[in-house]
């Protein structure tokens, strides 16, 4: 059990730790892709709904006039490339588990006599991209609503906006 815990430890100190800085670095991209999602979901969400009671008419109003097309477009834009980046090293941790495991089955060709310490080496690698495979798909199960939403709305918006864009035209 002594040697089995020190295999681990030797692995995520090895090719592990690439699965666990891609890890970080998707945990932070997740971060800002919600927090940008978020951001555009209160933007819309008065373009489309009625305000609430703890919005008054006059502040929904004054919200609005301030609202440019520009500015929505570039916060979808923004958010649809932060989520992109998400969903597509989210992808890749079952490649990185893989990889890990034949990067230490190759290293067994070299050093037949760790049989038991490149094998365990080589399931961790598998393990840790699974289990982050599983984490960061979960984790788009819950974003992707909200991007697809905002998707919608934002189409919805822009659409009425052209409308009054042109009704206001055809009055001149």
């Amino acid at each position: 059990m002594k040697d089995f815990f020190s295999v681990i430890m030797m692995n995520i100190m090895g090719f592990d730790m690439i699965i666990f800085i891609v890890a970080l670095c998707n945990a932070a991209v997740y971060y800002l892709t919600r927090k940008s999602a978020d951001e555009l979901y209160k933007k819309m969400h008065l373009t489309v709904f009625v305000p609430d009671k703890t919005e008054s008419q006059a502040e929904t109003a004054a919200e609005l006039e301030n609202l440019r097309e520009s500015d929505v477009a570039a916060m979808r834009n923004r958010t649809g490339r932060l989520y992109s980046v998400f969903v597509n090293l989210t992808g890749i941790f079952p490649l990185l588990g893989i990889l890990g495991t034949v990067v230490s089955l190759l290293s067994l060709v070299q050093d037949i006599s760790n049989v038991q310490g490149n094998f365990y080496g080589a399931l961790t690698s598998t393990f840790w991209g699974l289990v982050f495979a599983i984490i960061f798909k979960f984790l788009d199960g819950v974003i992707s609503p909200k991007i697809e939403d905002n998707e919608k709305t934002v189409q919805l918006y822009l659409e009425r906006n052209s409308m009054n864009k042109l009704d206001k035209a055809e009055k001149r």
